[in-house]
């Protein structure tokens, strides 16, 4: 993946990047803060939204928990790509307004009203944080559809290269 040769990308970031491209999200020259250094999510994206693509050309800061000034950091932020898996970690004096949240997290947790006794959570205050952005994906329903996506075109152009192996280009 960083060097470039044909490879399937990780579902969730290959989600991500269409999610940008269909929204026609402007990522150019944008500063793009990503919250999780994980293999299969925070990396990932964080390498391919800095390639001279569209989406791409942002310059990406690449966080985690133990980032100092994460607040700061975050606050200048034009895209949060929050991918850290801990249930509101990004709240509303971590964002500025107009920025464009993306929420990768998806965690149980206790809701004694609801029958199942757990609600699904993200890694953003989606409740507070929405009235200041521009763009923010819901938990459930927003990147989770989108990593289906990404793993159905994996899957899709995986079985087409063993069958035609010579004609299939990525």
């Amino acid at each position: 993946m960083v060097e470039q040769l044909p490879t399937y990308l990780p579902a969730t970031p290959k989600g991500i990047m269409q999610l940008l491209a269909r929204y026609q999200i402007e990522t150019s020259g944008k500063h793009c803060v990503v919250i999780g250094r994980s293999n299969i999510v925070g990396t990932p994206i964080s390498i391919l939204l800095s390639r001279n693509t569209n989406p791409g050309n942002c310059t990406v800061t690449l966080t985690h928990s133990r980032t100092t000034n994460l607040k700061e950091i975050c606050l200048q932020a034009d895209i949060i790509i929050a991918a850290i898996g801990v249930p509101y970690f990004v709240t509303a004096d971590m964002v500025k307004e107009g920025a464009v949240i993306i929420d990768v997290g998806m965690t149980r947790v206790e809701a004694p009203e609801l029958k199942s006794g757990f609600r699904l959570a993200g890694d953003v205050d989606f409740k507070n944080v929405a009235e200041k952005c521009s763009y923010i994906t819901p938990v459930p329903g927003g990147v989770g559809p989108m990593t289906i996506m990404g793993l159905l075109q994996n899957t899709l152009l995986s079985a087409q290269r063993s069958i035609y192996p010579a004609h299939v280009k990525q």
